[in-house]
């Protein structure tokens, strides 16, 4: 396994590893308030303080280059739901085919890792079409690269796996191979706190 690819197995953050985090996330939220109006960092700190385990999660996505930020807050659960907002699809979780099972039916030429598993090992959940269409209009993201989506069990069980990106002004949802995968494709995740 390469360097990017690998995942923390201590799923616990050093008081100083959070404090670092929490000024990083908040020096985010403050210079981003496009993507969260109306919200308040002071209620998302005191979220995180109560939920210190996901604070694990948020630093893995953004130790892989994902740059996570607070993308809307769902009142019915009460929960703060972050995106990986960096440009481009994160640097550390590129290469990767979409998930275990594309990975063993590569013959040869195997990347690393998956998007699915390295996903599950972080605590976060790959975004969904329509989370990746909601995220493009805080900001249009993916100018130069690709992101794995969840794909349907239906295209899955085929073979294929779902991908987008932001091209010629426009969101795009592609289809490959599930096995393929490129140095300019990875994945993007969301976390709910």
């Amino acid at each position: 396994m390469t360097e990017k690819s690998k995942i923390s197995n201590k799923k616990e953050l050093s008081l100083e590893q959070r404090e670092e985090l929490l000024k990083v996330l908040k020096a985010r939220f403050e210079k981003n308030m496009n993507r969260h109006k109306g919200l308040e960092w002071a209620k998302v700190q005191a979220k995180l303080d109560d939920n210190i385990e996901k604070l694990w999660s948020l630093n893995e996505m953004e130790r892989t280059g994902g740059e996570p930020d607070v993308v809307d807050y769902d009142k019915n659960k009460g929960e703060y739901i972050f995106y990986d907002c960096s440009a481009e699809s994160p640097k550390g979780r590129r290469s990767v085919c979409y998930d275990r099972e594309a990975l063993e039916s590569r013959k040869k030429h195997k990347p690393d890792n998956n998007a699915i598993d390295m996903a599950t090992a972080m605590g976060v959940e790959l975004l969904t079409e329509e989370q990746y269409r909601a995220l493009q209009k805080h900001e249009n993201l993916d100018k130069k690269t690709s992101s794995w989506v969840q794909t349907p069990s239906d295209i899955r069980e085929l073979g294929g796996a779902l991908f987008c990106d932001y091209r010629f002004g426009h969101v795009f949802v592609y289809h490959n191979g599930a096995s393929s995968y490129y140095g300019a494709r990875g994945f993007r995740g969301s976390l709910r706190v």
